[in-house]
């Protein structure tokens, strides 16, 4: 995901510093003319940097560790997260970049690898507005569309991980659906038509809904452990908000399952497999 972002900075010919911790995937990206550091300090010597990586202890790591950015960003550098990461360490990184006299935003996105490739993901920011105005430009590079959240960085990542909730709700549904349809002798495909085609008209219950039909859930756009790691942060965001998500419980519970079975690794459409085990079907 990060890789088709840089790229479509680099597009419009904006010069990127990029850092891996796999460093031959940023190595790929110097052909297209971006420069590759070798440490997070390294890329943050510069007005902007945007962190897209998969978890808080990856995003906790390039910021406050060994040869981390946050020393290495200059007074009034904005730092803007791609990152789905908790709403605790969006409010523990907008206080540490304040007390550097640092900026930073929160822009998570939504959409599977193919869309950051063509940059038709859909951007979700949030923190001060001139922080915002500032990213605009370099946001609208990568989506389709940007939303504006509000003042706080954490609310973008609300956001994000609702969204995220509210997809993996629809995988549940849809794999039970798919499961009794092939319980029933009925072709899944046909219910697809129905669902997708007629009850709600929705790219993502037409593409999901083909994955699961189809079985198809390698290589993964988004992997199942990752799936995991966002209802667990949604369920802790929900418990500070006081707020039951009782089928968050659920999502995590089936998530859950699935990497105990192996599929870790998956596409999360992959709960699925669970589904369909656990009706008696050959996954």
């Amino acid at each position: 995901m990060g890789q088709a972002i840089a790229r479509n900075l680099l597009k419009p010919g904006h010069e990127l510093i990029v850092y891996n911790r796999t460093r031959s995937r940023a190595e790929e990206l110097q052909s297209e003319g971006a420069h590759v550091a070798d440490t997070p300090t390294d890329a943050s010597r510069v007005d902007v940097v945007f962190t897209m990586l998969a978890d808080d202890a990856a995003v906790e790591q390039v910021v406050f560790g060994d040869h981390g950015m946050l020393d290495a960003l200059p007074a009034g550098g904005l730092h803007v997260s791609m990152s789905t990461i908790s709403t605790a360490l969006a409010k523990k990184l907008a206080q540490a970049h304040a007390d550097k006299g640092q900026k930073y935003i929160s822009a998570p996105v939504f959409g599977r690898p193919d869309a950051a490739a063509a940059a038709r993901l859909t951007v979700v920011a949030a923190g001060p507005a001139g922080s915002i105005d500032r990213a605009r430009p370099l946001l609208e590079a990568v989506g389709q569309k940007l939303f504006v959240a509000g003042a706080e960085a954490w609310m973008a990542n609300t956001i994000k991980l609702a969204g995220n909730f509210t997809i993996a709700a629809m995988i549940e549904s849809l794999s039970e659906a798919i499961a009794l349809m092939r319980k029933t002798q009925i072709d899944p495909r046909l219910f697809l038509e129905v669902v997708a085609g007629g009850l709600f008209r929705s790219p993502v219950y037409e593409n999901y809904g083909k994955i699961i039909a189809e079985q198809k859930f390698e290589p993964a756009g988004f992997a199942l452990r990752l799936g995991l790691k966002d209802i667990r942060l949604v369920l802790a965001a929900a418990e500070d908000a006081r707020t039951p998500m009782p089928v968050a419980g659920l999502l995590r519970e089936q998530l859950l399952r699935g990497v105990e079975r192996g599929y870790g690794d998956i596409d999360w459409a992959g709960v699925a497999r669970v589904v369909a085990e656990d009706a008696g079907l050959a996954s």
